[in-house]
C-alpha cells in the first residue's frame, strides 16, 4: 500500500536553542565561515533549526492511504510520532517530495530523540539511493537523481497542477503562524501539500485522468 506524507517542522524547543546555535556556529566555524553574531542573524540561525532533525520539531504529519483522504497528525510531538508509526506500519512505499534528504530523514531523527520505535516493518527502512521502493521521492524521480532541486511548487506550475501555496502560507512561514496560534492554516496547508503530491505521483506515472 502506497503512502503519500508530507511533514510540517518549527524550531527547536527555547530550552534548547542555546545548544542548537552553539552546533550551528560551530559548524560554520569548522568550515571558515565568518558569523555575524548579531541579534537579526542569530534569530534566523535560529529558525533555520527547523529544518534540522537535530533540534527541530515536527509540528504535524500529513499522510493518505492509496486514494484516501488525507489525515494530519498533530498534538505534542512525541503522541504525532506513536500515531504515525501506527499509521505508517499500514504502508509499503513512502511517496513524497523530497522525502529522501528531509521528510523521513528528520522523522527518523526525532524517532531517535523521542524514545518511540518505529513500526517493525519500517525499522530499517532503505535509504538507498537510485530506486523508487520503498521511497518514491518525486523530485529525485522527476530530476532522475541528478544533482537538481526542484521545488514542490515549480513541479506544479510545470504539470499546471494546483499550487498548494494558494492558500496564504508558504513552508517559510509556518514558524510565524506557529507563534500566531493559526495552527489550523498550518494544518490546511500540509494536507494541499500531500494532496499536489499526490496529484504529481499519479501524473509521472500517467495515472491521472
Amino acid at each position: 500500500m502506497n503512502i503519500f506524507l508530507d511533514i510540517e517542522t518549527i524550531p527547536a524547543e527555547e530550552s534548547d536553542k542555546k545548544s542548537a546555535l552553539d552546533l550551528v556556529l560551530k559548524k560554520k566555524q569548522r568550515y571558515g565561515k565568518e558569523v555575524d553574531l548579531g541579534k537579526e542573524n542569530m534569530e534566523q540561525l535560529y529558525r533555520d533549526t527547523a529544518v534540522s532533525g537535530d533540534f527541530g520539531r515536527i509540528f504535524c504529519i500529513g499522510y493518505a492511504l492509496e486514494d484516501g483522504q488525507v489525515q494530519i497528525i498533530y498534538g505534542e510531538e512525541k503522541k504525532i510520532l506513536e500515531e504515525w508509526w501506527k499509521v505508517a506500519a499500514k504502508g509499503d512505499c513512502f511517496i513524497g517530495h523530497n522525502i529522501m534528504e528531509f521528510d523521513l530523514r528528520f522523522i527518523y531523527k526525532r524517532s531517535i530523540v523521542n524514545r518511540i520505535k518505529p513500526s517493525a516493518k519500517h525499522l530499517n527502512l532503505s535509504f538507498a539511493r537510485y530506486r523508487n521502493f520503498p521511497i518514491f521521492d518525486t523530485m529525485k524521480e522527476w530530476e532522475k537523481w541528478s544533482n537538481s532541486y526542484i521545488a514542490l511548487d515549480a513541479l506544479a506550475k510545470i504539470l499546471q497542477l494546483p499550487s498548494s501555496k494558494d492558500g496564504g502560507i508558504k513552508g517559510s512561514q509556518v514558524f510565524d503562524f506557529f507563534l500566531a496560534g493559526k495552527y489550523k492554516e498550518i494544518y490546511e496547508y500540509c494536507k494541499r501539500d500531500v494532496q499536489l503530491t499526490r496529484q504529481v505521483y499519479n501524473r509521472m506515472l500517467f495515472k491521472d485522468k
